[in-house]
This record gives structure tokens, sequence and C-alpha cells, in this order.
């Protein structure tokens, strides 16, 4: 059936393919599309949307050959923490193209027209998990950040001496549906020492624990370890399992897999460790999704046997470059001229003066000549403070007119923690 359009849909600017909303009873098709696009269960997929719902119907975008979907992308609400504070953003997912179909400009025609829809909307971030990371550079995106897993053998899981113990501390295993205003209490903290995430508001807890809960074999239901301080306090909490198994001679083999950790003191971060390190009857702790600078090798007593190994990384985009730029605050006052390069989002194109004094920015356009050339995917990694421009100039993809811009612009946009994002989407 073909769709009513929107009023408000966009239109894109691509080769011939309209961008525009689907009708309520078009939803599958397109679910179905992106099923097949990215090679997952569509039951899987649908029984997810059904039980777990988190879409917003009217940011679909879906792209039509005739009648029939072939390309659809969508996105959700967030309130992304960033430095100097949580602002919208858009959750990009959803995204893909029939195999019949692609290498024809409709993934184009897709992202175009949903970064005019995002504009629209206010909001000025988008942020996208991808499956193939060098598809979204092209279209603006640049990897803001990389989260680990870190695993630790129990032979070699002993802390340091000195490391942070309280014994007033308590902690308790439950199930997290029973714990879960403590868990969010725990998890909005949380986002407040870091940027890069988001509170799981609506649904999203519901949809986390659902998938962290799935049946595996031979493996125990999710649990939560959490620590109480003395007043009864959450102040640390552990989403883990247990998978069992025995080698030659009858040595355990288990793993103990954590998939969430979230500390809001050191010695609460300790205890975790120490509880999740030295379960009984297994032979190595995983820890999946840490920030690329999590404490726990400074823990340990041999910092060498936490093995990292790279995990998934968030991608950004300013969909609005001038915008963005002067919502987030800075570590160090800047005065400089950036010439942004953006074929998809041509309102983002030009010379943009910024100019800060840590706290306040103000992004203006401008005819003065750059200190910087760059494209905005370059923007997107940097934005949250861990992605440097330098690195670009180095790789001579962006070119620093100024001598030691990009350093002094590094510099500005500098965060202390590295980002983290602990919930797909």
């Amino acid at each position: 059936m073909a769709a009513e359009q929107h009023p408000a849909a966009p239109r894109s600017d691509g080769p011939g393919w309209e961008v525009a909303r689907p009708a309520q009873d078009e939803i599958p098709e397109a679910t179905r599309v992106f099923a097949t696009a990215i090679n997952i269960p569509l039951n899987d997929l649908l029984d997810t949307e059904r039980d777990h719902p988190v879409n917003e119907p009217d940011r679909f975008l879906v792209v039509r050959d005739g009648d029939r979907v072939v390309g659809t992308t969508n996105s959700h609400r967030f309130s992304l923490s960033v430095p100097g504070g949580p602002r919208p953003a858009a959750g990009v997912t959803g995204v893909g193209v029939l195999p019949t179909h692609r290498r024809r400009g409709i993934l184009t025609a897709l992202l175009r027209g949903q970064l005019a829809d995002l504009r629209q909307r206010g909001e000025n971030l988008a942020i996208l998990w991808a499956s193939e990371g060098g598809i979204y550079g092209r279209y603006g995106y640049g990897r803001a950040f990389r989260q680990h897993t870190y695993s630790v053998s129990r032979a070699h899981a002993a802390l340091r001496a000195d490391a942070p113990r309280d014994p007033s501390l308590t902690l308790d295993l439950a199930e997290p549906a029973d714990v879960l205003p403590e868990l969010d209490l725990l998890h909005r903290a949380a986002q407040d020492e870091r940027t890069g995430g988001f509170p799981r508001e609506g649904n999203w807890w519901k949809l986390r624990l659902w998938m962290l809960s799935r049946p595996q074999p031979d493996t125990s239901p999710l649990r939560a370890a959490l620590v109480r301080d003395p007043q009864g306090r959450p102040v640390g909490s552990a989403l883990h399992r247990v998978t069992t198994g025995y080698g030659e001679g009858g040595l355990p083999t288990g793993t103990v897999t954590v998939r969430e950790l979230t500390a809001l003191t050191p010695a609460a971060r300790t205890a975790l460790y120490e509880f999740l390190l030295h379960t009984d009857l297994t032979a190595e702790t995983e820890i999946i999704g840490l920030p690329e600078d999590d404490p726990l090798p400074a823990l340990l007593a041999d910092p060498a046997q936490a093995v990292r190994r790279g995990g998934g990384g968030l991608w950004l985009r300013l969909v609005d470059v001038p915008a963005a730029l002067a919502e987030r605050t800075y570590a160090h006052p800047l005065d400089t001229v950036i010439e942004v390069a953006d074929r998809h989002a041509p309102w983002n194109a030009g010379r943009w003066h910024l100019k800060t004094d840590g706290e306040h920015a103000r992004v203006e356009s401008t005819e003065a000549d750059p200190d910087l050339s760059l494209d905005a995917a370059h923007l997107g990694g940097a934005y949250l403070g861990r992605g440097p421009v330098t690195t670009h100039v180095d790789a001579g993809v962006a070119t620093e007119h100024t001598p030691g811009a990009a350093a002094r612009l590094d510099t500005a946009l500098y965060t202390p923690r590295a980002p983290r994002c602990d919930t797909g989407f």
C-alpha cells in the first residue's frame, strides 16, 4: 500500500529518490527491509519491537521503488551527555537498503533526508553504532570513542594491596528487575561522570535487560551485584552471568561475563572487581564495554594481566555545526576560524569563527582566513574530547593553515575521562 505523505516529511536531493514517512501499516515492511539488509532474523526483530517498543513512528523514513519499500532509516530521541551537560541527540538506527537496490544512491538519499529532518527537530547531534564503520565517515560521522573488553584470568586476578577497600560496604546478589530503581539511580549518576551516554528512559531498561537475559547454553540467569554504603544507598553495581565448563582433569573453565559495571566510588569499584574476578569454579572474568581509561589495570597487582580487546565504537555527527559547537563547554579558552566541508549537510559548509572562554561559546559565520580546514566527520569524532583533530592533520586529510591550530582545538575540546555509552540502539 502506498503510504500517505506526512506534511513535514523531508525530500531528498539525491538522484531521483524521494524520502518519505511510512504509513503506520508500512512499518512492518520497513522492518523487514532492515532485517534483510543486515542479515538478522526477522522474527527476533519483530518480537523485539512488539514486546519492547521504543520506536516513535514519525521518526521512520523510507525510500520506495514504486509502491515497495526498498530502504529505511530510523532514530530515537536521546539526552546525550556532552561536555557542559545533557543535550538533545538523535540515536540513528534501522539503516538499511535491500541488496537488490544497493549502490543506486538510496542510502545517500536516506541519510541526507534524515539530516534535514533532524535539523528541523532541533537535534544538533546524531549518534550511531556502526555495523560497518567504513560507511558512515562518508556521511559526516566520526568515531567519537571506542569501548573495550577486558579479560582477566582468575589465576592472575589479585588486586593491589593498597586498592581502596571499605569494610562497611555490603554486596548482595539480586534479580535485576527487583532492584531496577537502584540500578537506574546508579546509571543516571554515571552519566554525569563521563560523556557519550544517556539515561534509559521509557522502555530502554526493559529492552536492555531482555537483551542481556536471553537464554544461552550452560549460562546462569542475569544477576545484579549491588554494593551499598552503611546507609543502604547504592554505590556500585554489575550485571553479569556465569558460564560453566570443565576441562581436562575436571578443572573449571567457566567464565564470568560482565555486561555492565558502574561504581560511584573507588571502594565500590574495588568491591565489585574483587567479587567478580574471584568467582568460584571459573577460570576467567570478561568485562564488556569498558571505556579506554577504565581503572581496572591500575587496580591489578600486575596490570599486564588485564588483556584488552577492541570493541564497538560510537559514531557522532554534528547535524548543525555552529549550534553544536556553541552548546558544549571547553577545557580552555579558544579563538579560531574553522573551515568545514560537508557535502551532505550543506548548511554546515563554510568558515566558522569559534570563540569561547571555556564556559560559554559563540560560533558565527565568517569570511576570515581559516586556521584549520577539515571535514564534518573530523569534528564529529573530536566533539566528545577524545578524537584528536591533530591525527587527521598528521594523516594529511585535514589542513592546518595556522601552526598549532589543531593542537589548540584538541586542547579546548579535551575531556579528562574517556566517553562511554553502555546502551545499544
